[in-house]
């Protein structure tokens, strides 16, 4: 393990992303509980994590997220949330500050990866949240190690390759990480790409995007095009057994509303919540998102006794 003392917070290593951050700037808190950054090894691989201590007795969430992003991108959701609640966040392989691996990695074998991370820290079982890319890694942790899912959290996310797709041009533009390497790409396709809010705050998604993100290698970017390839939820969600919340846009172009209604009906434990907005609506409006987030989190939640 290799500590890293930096705070997740907008990278500033260069005047344009610096300069970038004045949109959402007075959305960024960066002043909640202090976090731990570190490298762990798990399986060979290095990948850069983040750690919020929280309060004893509360389990910790664990944030998966979308393609390209790094875990800065989160740090609104995580800033909106009960500081009693401990947050795991981390970086793929050639992600964000996690090193690129030899080789690519697929999304059905990355469960050890997950469950590795959270012995490694010490934590037997987690909530477990992913948003997007995310969403698929985390409904395949919960299908291969349930005893390691307390809750689940699925945003803006689908079954993988069996389900409703989102438009051709769409797809087009998710097959390049250029909206992660050129900003000013980035607010013109931010509308039509990522819906909700979007659509009216370009600079809001270019912003998340840039002035709050670590850039990795390019090909961290294509490995989890590839890692995603064939792989689908779809015959064994009705076999998940962690409590389960769907939260999707109504306006998402990337995944479709469809699917979270059909992931609905067929994962046991769910319910399914429909918010206005679109792709990136847990970073960009997180004052929305982390309530019901929370309501379900807390739901069914045993504190020890004495502890607040």
């Amino acid at each position: 393990m290799t500590a890293d003392t930096s705070r997740p917070g907008p990278r500033g290593d260069d005047g344009r992303a610096a300069g970038i951050g004045r949109v959402i700037r007075g959305r960024l808190r960066w002043g909640g509980p202090a976090e731990r950054m570190r490298i762990l090894t798990i399986g060979g691989r290095a990948m850069r994590v983040s750690v919020r201590d929280g309060s004893p007795g509360w389990p910790p969430l664990l944030l998966c997220n979308g393609i390209g992003a790094s875990l800065e991108l989160l740090q609104p959701f995580v800033d909106e949330l009960d500081q009693r609640r401990p947050v795991v966040r981390f970086d793929m392989p050639g992600v964000g500050g996690s090193p690129a691996p030899v080789l690519p990695y697929h999304v059905g074998t990355s469960a050890p990866l997950l469950a590795g991370m959270l012995s490694q820290l010490g934590y037997p079982q987690a909530d477990v949240l992913g948003i997007s890319w995310g969403g698929a890694l985390a409904q395949q942790f919960a299908v291969s190690r349930p005893d390691r899912v307390r809750r689940l959290v699925l945003v803006a996310t689908g079954p993988g390759a069996l389900m409703v797709p989102a438009r051709p041009k769409v797809l087009l533009r998710m097959l390049t990480p250029r909206r992660h390497r050129d900003p000013v790409h980035a607010a013109r396709i931010a509308g039509d790409l990522y819906g909700g809010s979007a659509r009216t705050e370009p600079m809001v998604a270019r912003d998340l995007l840039h002035a709050t993100t670590r850039l990795g290698p390019a090909r961290g970017y294509y490995y989890q095009l590839i890692a995603a390839a064939g792989w689908t939820s779809l015959p064994r969600l009705a076999g998940l057994r962690p409590p389960t919340l769907i939260l999707s846009g109504d306006d998402d172009p990337i995944v479709p509303l469809a699917n979270a209604r059909i992931m609905h009906r067929l994962i046991p434990h769910s319910d399914l919540h429909v918010y206005q907005g679109g792709h990136l609506e847990l970073a960009a409006h997180p004052e929305r998102i982390a309530p019901m987030v929370e309501a379900f989190l807390d739901a069914n939640r045993t504190t020890p006794q004495g502890l607040p």
